[in-house]
């Protein structure tokens, strides 16, 4: 057994080992949630050759999306009221149970409904990893453990499309799922074994189910508004329009019950801290600009570069390493020190030049010259990444943790789906007016709807459709990371207004601007 740790950091040291030992545990199950969509998307083409349903393959990914967006703030939520543990290891067995069905799946509808079952249990094992760790390592020792979800991020992002390329072709696509079980049997097995937490106490607390109702049909109407907009539908279409008054309609319904309820699934008194909500809006605009940068560089440098698709995770690598770099140096540096706002600052700013810079790539520009951009975008959220999670958690009781963990994580998860759509509507407007300047109507239909040409089809076009072609992918994505650029702008202005509020932990804390909301001390949950 490890020895206690006191939230408030007033107690006996942890044996460092005994921690390591849970965060491998813990990071093995952020692997699964993150390593599985970057898998699924190389085995897609191999999936609709054998299963058909071409014109549902959208739903294949939205509806993972969906489940793991609206569920995660009940995740954190049930953690807060039922204990963390069980309610981490409920959400493992409900990933692993969608995954071996989705494996199984015979027809698109199946597959589609088993990859919800899926996401519904992905929706707790961020929540769950952030929250645990949140109980389990004092805000100010945190940060020298960043390097490591930073490391399983890379790993996700470079690995993922290698190992669901070399699982399809050697395999079977149906392995892209079942490889989920063997590393889901091993986080159990782990976190079961190893990580002993206090038990809460259930009273006679009643679910808020009406609130999680609500903000189950708003987060939907959301990410269906930008997921379909501007592609399945036009943007001022009904299908839309309605969307989007139900996602305000049901939201306005939420804040309102919320206010009522005894315990409300979303406290709104957590968004009194000044810094819980800076950081949710800055992880906002984070994810806007770093899901939008994960799918458009890829692209750039397959269509204008001529890069391989096979290893388009191995595309990101400057950016990848360069956040693990940085937010291992700005975690050991928030532990040894106690302060942290200069980060929020620093990476915003870094990530506006990043963005910018990556929107002047042009045709001529070289591999190695956008390598050099992305490593500075990668130093702009290897500040953010952690740190933004890390603020949001010291800005909150004990009793809330969970739900500030769910919540950064969803502002985030928000952030990407917005990003991915407005940068990605942009991009097809950039590229269809290009293509239309260059070659005419001909040139704008030869792309297709979706603006998006893989490398065989590319290669197939004649060379002066090619070379237009290439043109007007630079124009999009010029387009999408000066949108990116100026949106990031707005988290620059807003990581100023952060106050240097003590991290709750061991040594000196420097002086407070303000009083932190969080409780100063809470029964010691043990690691081992």
């Amino acid at each position: 057994m490890g020895e206690a740790v006191n939230r408030a950091g007033t107690s006996e040291e942890v044996k460092p080992r005994s921690v390591r030992v849970v965060l491998m545990a813990l990071m093995i199950a952020m692997l699964l949630a993150m390593l599985d969509n970057m898998i699924i998307g190389t085995a897609m083409p191999t999936i609709v050759g054998e299963l058909g349903g071409l014109e549902h393959l959208s739903w294949v990914v939205t509806a993972y999306t969906l489940a793991t967006a609206a569920s995660t703030p009940i995740w954190g939520k049930l953690g807060d009221m039922y204990g963390r543990k069980g309610s981490f290891l409920t959400s493992i067995v409900i990933f692993l149970v969608g995954s071996a069905l989705s494996g199984m799946a015979q027809d698109m509808g199946q597959l589609i409904g088993f990859r919800a079952v899926q996401g519904l249990g992905a929706g707790g094992l961020m929540v769950g990893v952030m929250a645990i760790i949140g109980d389990l390592i004092p805000p100010r020792d945190r940060g020298k453990y960043q390097g490591m979800m930073a490391g399983v991020m890379a790993l996700a992002m470079i690995g993922g499309p290698l190992v669901g390329g070399t699982i399809t072709d050697h395999m079977g696509w149906r392995w892209s799922f079942y490889i989920n079980l063997p590393l889901g049997a091993v986080a159990l097995a782990m976190v079961s074994a190893v990580l002993h937490l206090p038990r809460k106490e259930r009273g006679k607390t009643k679910i808020d189910y009406l609130g999680a109702a609500l903000l189950t049909v708003a987060i939907t109407a959301i990410v269906l508004v930008t997921t379909w907009g501007g592609t399945e539908y036009d943007w001022a279409s009904g299908q839309i329009v309605g969307l989007i008054v139900t996602g305000v309609v049901a939201l306005t319904a939420f804040l309102f019950v919320e206010t009522r309820a005894a315990e409300p699934v979303l406290p709104l008194h957590i968004f009194r801290s000044r810094n819980f909500t800076l950081m949710s809006a800055i992880g906002f605009l984070t994810g806007f600009a770093m899901f939008g940068a994960v799918l458009y560089l890829p692209l750039f440098q397959q269509s204008v570069q001529g890069a391989s698709a096979t290893n388009s995770g191995l595309l990101l690598l400057p950016m990848l390493l360069s956040m693990m770099a940085v937010s291992l140096v700005a975690g050991r540096i928030t532990t040894n020190s106690g302060r942290y706002k200069v980060f929020p600052i620093a990476g915003s700013a870094l990530m506006v030049v990043g963005l910018y810079l990556l929107a002047t790539m042009d045709t001529s520009t070289t591999r190695l010259v956008s390598g050099l951009y992305m490593a500075v975008l990668g130093a702009g959220l290897g500040f953010l990444m952690q740190i933004t999670m890390l603020v949001a958690q010291n800005s909150v009781e004990m009793k809330d943790m969970g739900v500030a963990s769910s919540s950064a994580t969803l502002f985030r998860t928000l952030g990407g789906s917005f990003g991915v759509a407005l940068m990605g509507s942009l991009f097809t407007s950039r590229v269809q007016d290009t293509m239309t300047e260059r070659l005419g109507a001909a040139g704008a239909g030869a792309t297709g709807a979706g603006a998006q040409l893989d490398a065989a089809s590319l290669a197939k076009l004649p060379e002066a459709v090619r070379e237009a072609y290439q043109h007007a992918v630079a124009a999009g994505t010029h387009g999408a990371f000066l949108l990116g650029a100026a949106v990031t702008v707005l988290g620059f202005l807003a990581a100023w207004f952060v106050k240097e509020v003590p991290l709750k932990g061991s040594g000196p804390a420097p002086a407070a601007a303000e009083e932190p909301t969080g409780a100063q001390t809470q029964q010691a949950p043990v690691a081992g």
